[in-house]
């Protein structure tokens, strides 16, 4: 899928200080990505905090982003979860019209076998109506979606491509070395993007994209084309960052330098909690050092 190449921004879901949904702000962020260059978006994923969103503030949410877009970028549904059942439910019953795939992330807490996971996806792949991308992210589920699994997986018609956020490189080499031709591998990890797309990756999920948009976004671009030494040059800007931004938690860490770029405050809801001060102060001096 060709809208899935390149730079996608795992948007945030912005907060007022009595935590509930600031649309200005959600708004801006949205312009902001399109302005500089983003790709496509994703709407209601881990960093937008969708566990903490009630069912109508999601679909709030989806709105304000699509009035906001107004269909100039490709968008991306999160839906997922570690009750299969449900997730098929959610997939029938959501109004996916403005989309152009679905991002689905491995079952959480459950840790099910790989078996169980393959299951899960198989389930999925004929529940939807449209493409998926399967999420692995060990880091938060608790459990590690291996490379066979993945690779077969890309043999459903329906699952297209894998964010991969293992931070295992040997993994996602053997995925890219094995896949189907049309099979993208989407990097979940900010700091290792560049090595991902060098190997052959299509691109990344971003969250340091939301600060450092024209430089990071101008980086994958770089890479895809082959420019390594144009795309070294604009990781090392961004690299910091990249990793700086998890330092004590996420999307706590992101907002931190939007808030620092004029984007959106730093609010999260609980149990999540803004980062602490000694991070703060590092996050707000790079802001700025990836423009």
């Amino acid at each position: 899928m060709k809208e899935l190449i390149g730079t996608g921004t795992a948007l945030v879901t912005p907060f007022k200080p009595d935590y509930s949904i600031d649309f200005d702000a959600l708004g801006r962020i949205v312009e902001h990505q399109i302005t500089h260059g983003t790709n496509y978006l994703v709407v209601l994923g881990t960093t937008g905090e969708s566990a903490t969103l009630s069912k109508d503030e999601q679909l709030a949410v989806i709105q304000c982003i699509k009035e906001a877009n107004n269909r100039r970028l490709p968008l991306v549904l999160g839906i997922g979860g570690n009750n299969t059942s449900l997730v098929e439910y959610n997939f029938s019953t959501t109004d996916l019209s403005d989309f152009c795939a679905i991002l689905s992330v491995s079952p959480y807490y459950n840790k099910p076998n790989q078996e169980g996971i393959y299951q899960h996806y198989y389930r999925l792949n004929s529940a939807s109506k449209l493409p998926i991308i399967i999420y692995n992210v060990p880091g938060r589920t608790g459990s590690n979606m291996t490379a066979e699994t993945q690779l077969r997986l890309a043999q459903l018609s329906n699952i297209v491509a894998t964010k991969e956020a293992s931070g295992n490189m040997e993994q996602v080499m053997t995925i890219l070395a094995k896949k189907p031709d049309d099979f993208l591998v989407i990097s979940g990890d900010d700091a290792l993007t560049l090595p991902i797309l060098a190997c052959g990756g299509s691109g990344v999920i971003s969250v340091i994209n939301h600060a450092y948009t024209k430089t990071f976004t101008s980086m994958v671009q770089a890479a895809l084309k082959g420019n390594l030494i144009e795309a070294r040059a604009l990781h090392n800007k961004t690299v910091e960052g990249s990793i700086a931004i998890f330092a004590d938690g996420s999307p706590g860490g992101i907002k931190t330098m939007m808030h620092e770029l004029g984007l959106c405050g730093t609010t999260v809801r609980p149990p999540l909690w803004p980062v602490n001060n000694q991070v703060e102060e590092n996050l707000r001096k790079l802001a700025r050092l990836g423009l």
